[in-house]
């Protein structure tokens, strides 16, 4: 490792990464002879799948990877090696001179502390200023993020917020002191597309108006193409390819990127289901209502712009049926009632209203008289990794519903239908007795996807089945599911905020609003030619 901590500033770019190859230990290079440069006011995105090093990379900026060991090359910041800087150097430089956004605000953000306290503690450490001056840029912060009511939402505390308003939260705070370098890893992953379209142009907006660099970090590439100037595509820690976003996008020259490019959702018209279908699943009036308690202590409770004090409603008085072999695509932005209209469905939360499984009306029934029900009505959670036990084996999360509703199996038949299942869904049953974390997150989808046909059901539910995978995985992962589709006639409920996916999969399309559905209809039809302002906006955004 070079000890020099001045680097050759002929020419300067304000970020320039030489050589740069890391190792978590002897052996396990993470990454590679990596070469990148940022200029000022430069718009540089760096894309790949997941485990790529895109985000080692970033980190390796304001070396905040304590165990990542550099094993060759510099990491220069405005003439400056951060590899040799001392920690001292280092405070001065984060949040200061580099601000960094990062990928969940959630947990990136202190839970016990109010968003202003959090904001206030990167000025006061790197500005100074009595409290009332830091109250004030504070405000000043949250308003120039576009956080309506910013002295009421200074108060709040993170999980008071909305997913957007966190993402703005998390921006304010990565701008305290006017960064000559913002690092934005992931902004927008687990936004719907108006708040990715919100957060994305308010970026871009700052970015002119500070005239900072901005390196973003991001499997989704319809970002890169709006928002970017510049993309870099790294693979197994290396940066495989790099030039200007029209080259790339227009020219790919590497395999790699070629691939990542024709991963994306093709919109194909689907045939639609026969009138004769029966219908699998139907709601008639379904609705939710919240109360939500205020806390104590608190001055006032937000979620989603709604009063704490004040019922919820989540879903009103919704319709909608499903057919046999049918794709329903469900849209709308985050607080829409997506999720609550799936939990509802499956009786995992109350609901008034009418559900039908197979032309049964289920609703009313006990939970001994619906348990044969479950069955055949089963859901893919949004995240892979949370809706897994880490303390059980993929064999018996896979196996586990047999327990339940087929207990006379003996462990050879249980044994052989797990195999059969994770088979089915292309997994090799060698991993039957490895842990969750031991696999991909395509490859733990896998695994949740078999979960759910264990049991032959008619019906899924796929809440945001593809949101936290890259494009390449996303593209396994949505052609696995048309095949056993078609193979075993399933029904899917496809809730998603990727309008893409929902084109390429689904034969109809629901678009919630605040719990209400706002406009139905055949997929091509509702893309096409929206009716509604909310889906004209919607559609917009793509």
């Amino acid at each position: 490792m070079p000890p020099d901590v001045i680097c050759d500033q002929t020419p300067a770019p304000l970020l320039s990464i030489q050589n740069l190859s890391a190792e978590f230990g002897p052996g396990a290079p993470v990454l590679i002879d990596v070469n990148l440069s940022v200029m000022a006011g430069q718009r540089l995105a760096l894309v790949g799948e997941s485990g790529s090093g895109k985000t080692l990379t970033a980190l390796s900026i304001l070396r905040l990877q304590e165990d990542l060991q550099y094993t060759a090359g510099r990491v220069c910041f405005a003439g400056q090696n951060m590899l040799s800087a001392s920690n001292a150097a280092l405070r001065q430089i984060r949040g200061r001179a580099i601000g960094m956004i990062f990928q969940e605000p959630m947990t990136a953000l202190n839970p016990l502390k109010s968003i202003g306290d959090q904001i206030g503690e990167v000025i006061v450490q790197h500005e100074g200023g009595t409290k009332a001056i830091v109250q004030a840029r504070v405000i000043e912060l949250l308003e120039q993020v576009q956080l309506p009511d910013p002295a009421e939402r200074a108060r709040a505390l993170p999980y008071q917020l909305s997913g957007g308003q966190r993402q703005r939260a998390m921006i304010a705070m990565a701008l305290a002191c006017r960064p000559q370098l913002l690092i934005a890893d992931e902004p927008t992953t687990a936004l719907d597309v108006t708040l990715q379209r919100q957060i994305m142009e308010l970026l871009t907006a700052l970015q002119r108006e500070l005239g900072m660099a901005v390196l973003l970090i991001t499997h989704d590439l319809n970002l890169v193409r709006r928002y970017s100037d510049w993309v870099a595509v790294m693979q197994q820690g290396r940066i495989v390819e790099q030039g200007t976003v029209a080259d790339i996008f227009t020219h790919p020259k590497h395999a790699y990127t070629q691939q990542l490019l024709a991963a994306a959702p093709v919109a194909v018209p689907l045939p639609l289901i026969a009138p004769e279908a029966p219908t699998v699943l139907a709601a008639r009036g379904l609705s939710v209502v919240f109360k939500q308690p205020k806390p104590r202590g608190s001055a006032r409770t937000w979620r989603d712009g709604f009063s704490a004090t004040r019922p919820f409603i989540a879903l009103d008085q919704l319709d909608l049926s499903l057919a046999a072999g049918e794709t329903l695509g469900v849209i709308g932005e985050s607080g829409s009632g997506k999720s609550t209209l799936a939990l509802a469905l499956l009786r995992l939360i109350r609901a008034q209203g009418a559900i039908e499984i197979d032309g049964k009306p289920v609703q009313e029934l006990s939970e001994a008289a619906f348990r044969p029900f479950r069955r055949a009505i089963q859901i893919v959670f949004q995240d892979p990794f949370g809706a897994l036990s880490p303390r059980m084996t993929v064999g018996e999360i896979i196996g586990e519903g047999l327990r339940v509703h087929e207990p006379q199996l003996s462990n050879q038949e249980r044994h052989d239908k797990i195999a059969a299942v994770m088979a089915a869904v292309g997994l090799a049953n060698t991993g039957l007795h490895r842990y969750p974390h031991e696999f991909s997150g395509g490859q733990r989808q896998r695994i949740a996807i078999a979960r759910a046909l264990i049991l032959r059901p008619r019906i899924l539910i796929l809440d945001e089945p593809t949101s936290a995978l890259d494009a390449t995985v996303q593209k396994q992962i949505l052609a696995l599911l048309r095949e056993l589709q078609e193979t075993l006639g399933l029904s899917y409920l496809f809730i998603t905020h990727d309008l893409r996916v929902v084109q390429a999969m689904a034969h109809r399309v629901l678009v919630l609003y605040q719990g209400r559905v706002v406009e139905a209809g055949d997929t091509v039809q509702i893309f096409k030619a929206p009716q509604q302002a909310y889906t004209q906006q919607l559609v917009a955004s793509l």
